[in-house]
């Protein structure tokens, strides 16, 4: 395809993901597009839209047997891997945001993850061969986890923690180890008469009174969808100490309406506050390039997919995790935890350290595969995965392995020169918002 026919492409693509969100909150796009002008990784994990634009067209023709429709992440990169503190109160590290997750072929999270690797390692100057390995290591990782779930029944015995975890990883845990609440909530309150309130700062704003009743509203009505297994005491928990708008997410979130709301703990003392975040669930980009009529008619809105599509994909979720909605349009809530640390790759740069940090990711995306939470209720996906996976795959894994290698890196490829394309349409003011 010509740059000029390329171009216009991806304009195309952007403008029919985001033109209302860039109507609702121009200044919050242009500053997105500027950070995905930053490099071609960062453009990648702008353009979910664009990869499946991309991918959605090809028949590559592994996934079969039921493994064409399992939960997918439906945004697996390099940089959506951290840590969390699990509903049994462990700290693990496992894949994060699942705003994008959608029901789809096991090997697209494949694919998308192996191209920010290839894009990752072209930043660090690796040479091709160097990151071919890599891809490789990561897909033979989930081959074998897969593998390990079909001979066990119990799904939930693996996880990365402190005790299992090593390298990169291991630190990620130990700095979320030390975090406190108590830290995270000097940083977004102020003590007012006693209590505590939301700090005013450039990303948060007072609501009018009409607002505040609106989201107070949805947040009771939150309340409801929590599992019964996961319901801390009502008498004390969850009660409402202050709300405010909320803005300053990342690439992903840019023009999506936000609210904090903070809450009462375990207990009166001031140090259990907990935060929670209410944010507008986004429309996810796979679903604009396939039907989306059996998924449409199962959920409620984005929010309550967001929710279930979690649950479905992680072993013991948030146990704050919930939705509502305002308006008719659909919200996740989650806490905004103390113990959240993203992998670091600033300081991992050698392909010795990359390789052991990619096999413990592989099995960490067949664990988002194959296993889910005791409270995932959906019945979209009613089968075992690792079998189906397994029985797609039934003599020609290592094949599998050499072509999501070569895809990877030639995709990659692609999402560079993408980017050059991207640069300069945004800066002649063609992608729907002005540059300045």
């Amino acid at each position: 395809m010509a740059p000029d026919q390329r171009t216009d492409v991806i304009i195309e693509v952007l403008r029919d993901a985001f033109a209302p969100l860039m109507r609702a909150d121009p200044a919050a796009f242009r500053t997105k597009y500027r950070k995905m002008a930053r490099d071609p990784l960062a453009f990648y994990r702008g353009t979910a839209c664009l990869f499946y634009c991309d991918v959605t067209g090809e028949d590559e023709g592994w996934a079969d047997h039921g493994a064409e429709r399992i939960w997918i992440h439906g945004d697996l990169h390099v940089e959506n891997f951290g840590t969390y503190l699990n509903s049994d109160g462990r700290l693990i590290f496992d894949v994060n945001d699942f705003d994008e997750a959608y029901i789809g072929r096991f090997t697209w999270d494949l694919q998308r993850f192996a191209a920010s690797l290839a894009l990752l390692g072209w930043q660090k100057a690796l040479p091709e061969d160097a990151i071919r390995k890599l891809i490789g290591r990561y897909v033979r990782s989930y081959l074998a986890q897969v593998n390990h779930y079909t001979g066990t029944e119990d799904d939930e015995d693996f996880e990365i923690r402190l005790d299992t975890a090593h390298g990169p990883v291991l630190t990620a845990l130990e700095t979320a180890r030390q975090m406190r609440r108590a830290d995270l909530l000097d940083r977004v309150t102020v003590m007012q008469r006693g209590t505590r309130a939301f700090v005013e700062d450039a990303t948060t704003r007072r609501l009018s009174r009409d607002e505040r009743s609106r989201v107070v509203a949805a947040f009771g009505d939150y309340l409801d969808t929590i599992p019964e297994s996961k319901r801390f005491d009502r008498g004390l928990f969850y009660e409402l100490r202050d709300v405010v708008g909320k803005s300053g997410f990342g690439i992903g979130s840019a023009g999506l309406p936000a609210y904090n709301v903070l809450v009462e703990g375990y207990s009166q003392a001031l140090d259990n506050d907990v935060v929670l975040s209410m944010k507008q669930a986004n429309v996810p980009a796979l679903s604009r390039f396939v039907d989306t009529s059996e998924v449409d008619a199962y959920f409620e809105h984005e929010g309550h997919r967001t929710v279930v599509s979690q649950r479905a994909l992680q072993v013991h979720t948030d146990p704050l995790l919930g939705h509502t909605s305002i308006d008719g349009v659909g919200y996740v809530v989650s806490e905004v935890s103390p113990y959240e640390v993203d992998l670091d790759w600033s300081e991992i740069n050698e392909p010795e350290e990359m390789r052991a940090v990619v096999d413990l990711l592989g099995r960490a995306t067949a664990k988002i595969h194959c296993a889910s939470d005791e409270d995932s209720q959906q019945d979209l996906v009613d089968f075992q995965v690792e079998h189906a996976i397994r029985r797609s795959l039934e003599g020609r894994r290592n094949d599998l392995v050499s072509w999501l290698c070569d895809w990877g890196i030639a995709y990659a490829v692609r999402v560079r020169k993408d980017h050059a394309l991207f640069v300069d349409a945004f800066r002649e003011g063609r992608v729907g918002i002005a540059a300045t």
